[in-house]
């Protein structure tokens, strides 16, 4: 099943997020049969401000699961997460 996991920063987290950013980005090409887009959310003048991938799974707790390991969420860096079940519809 297709999840799209959609994360917003929390304020003030820019640091956070560049700090880990290399630990997040090899996690996102160790799970490359998982994951099918990734890429960061942005704000009016082009800043990083939270996270938009969209994962294929076997089911929500999958989702779930590569979430937690993220190494994004393990930092302390989402506000909030969400994870939607997704039809791919074009592309």
């Amino acid at each position: 099943m297709l999840v799209a996991l959609v994360a917003k920063d929390k304020a003030g987290a820019l640091p956070v997020r560049q700090e880990n950013r290399p630990a997040h980005l090899e996690y996102l090409q160790a799970s490359a049969e998982t994951v099918q887009q990734a890429g960061p959310l942005l704000d009016d003048e082009g800043g990083m401000i939270g996270s938009l991938i969209v994962l294929d799974v076997p089911d929500m707790a999958a989702a779930r699961d590569w979430a937690n390991n993220d190494p994004y969420a393990k930092a302390g860096l989402f506000d909030t997460v969400t994870l939607t079940a997704w039809k791919r519809v074009i592309g």
